[in-house]
This record gives structure tokens, sequence and C-alpha cells, in this order.
């Protein structure tokens, strides 16, 4: 059973790589990048500091801050005890697929998916009461995710499952936010 979803994995992401086009390289390259984001990062940012105020504002801060370590910390304490090869490092799928990233950590699950997960639904969680087109906030793991399927780096199940924990330790820390408030 393992075996077979692990096939279907590895021919998913066969075929979804093979989907990239050579023209559009460079954008997904750039979006795959953390620091492409950081404008979002910034609005993020002032959109906590215009809806909460000052004192509020610092704590969802903190704890958004707080959400994102521990999702990365856990992604990366998952990553060395599960130790799955990435797809750019499986000399099986060489000339199967388009990389256009190397790196050689570890693929399960994918940080990119995780975090962004992690930092949008703690935003949405703390903002759709105040305005509803925060939504539109996850557009950025959508595009952050697939680019990383694009570049030949994880496999779909790596987006997944990194999504699912981001999303979990978003609601979590979203909740302890929210008791802090409260108390505020």
């Amino acid at each position: 059973m393992l075996e077979t979803l692990q096939q279907w994995d590895r021919d998913l992401f066969i075929f979804l790589n093979n989907l990239g086009i050579e023209t559009h390289d460079s954008f997904w390259v750039f979006v795959t990048q953390i620091e492409s984001w950081i404008p979002l990062f910034i609005a993020f940012l002032f959109i906590i500091f215009y809806y909460y105020k000052w004192k509020k504002g610092l704590v969802v801060f903190l704890f958004v801050l707080s959400c994102f370590a521990v999702t990365l910390l856990a992604t990366d304490l998952t990553k060395e005890f599960v130790a799955r090869l990435r797809p750019n490092n499986d000399q099986l799928l060489s000339d199967l697929i388009r990389v256009l990233q190397k790196p050689t950590t570890y693929s399960f699950f994918s940080g990119h998916a995780s975090t962004s997960m992690a930092i949008t639904t703690f935003m949405v969680l703390a903002i759709k009461r105040f305005n509803k087109w925060i939504y539109l906030a996850y557009l950025w793991p959508l595009i952050f995710m697939l680019s990383r399927i694009y570049v030949g780096v994880h496999y779909p199940s790596d987006i997944l499952v990194g999504a699912l924990v981001g999303t979990c330790f978003a609601y979590l820390f979203f909740k302890l936010t929210k008791r802090v408030l409260n108390k505020l």
C-alpha cells in the first residue's frame, strides 16, 4: 500500500514537473525564493498593526512570528528524522524531470508549504473579522507551493503534508493568541 502511494506520488510529481515551460522558468525560480515575498510580509505587518493597533498588534505579531518559528523547527526536525531524498537528488528521476534548483537537504515535508500556510492561515484567522479580502492572501502559499514542484525539489505529498502541518500550527497559535488578547 505504501509503495503504491509512493509510486503515485512520484508519477504525479513527474507529470506536474514536466508541465513546465522553459520561458516561464525565471518566474517560478523568482517566486520560489523567500526574498521575493518580503513586500507581502511588510504588508502583513502593516495589516496587523492597522487592525489591532499597537499593544494588541504587538501580541499578534509576536504570535505569528512564534508560529512561523515553531513550524519551521518542526519541519526541519521531521526532515532529518524521515530523511526522504528530494526528487532532484534521486538518480532514478534525473532523466525524467526538469530541475531548476538543487538543494541537498531532505524533502519531507516542505518547509515552503508549512511556513507559508502557517503564516497565511494565522493572518486569515486574525484579520477575517475586519476584512474578508484577507482570504486572497492564500494565493501566496498556493503559488509558493506549486513553485516547489515546478523547480523539481518536492513531491506533491511533501507539499500536502507541509500545508496541513502549517495550517494546524496556525490554528493552535491563533487560539493561544485569542486567549492572550482576551486578557488585555
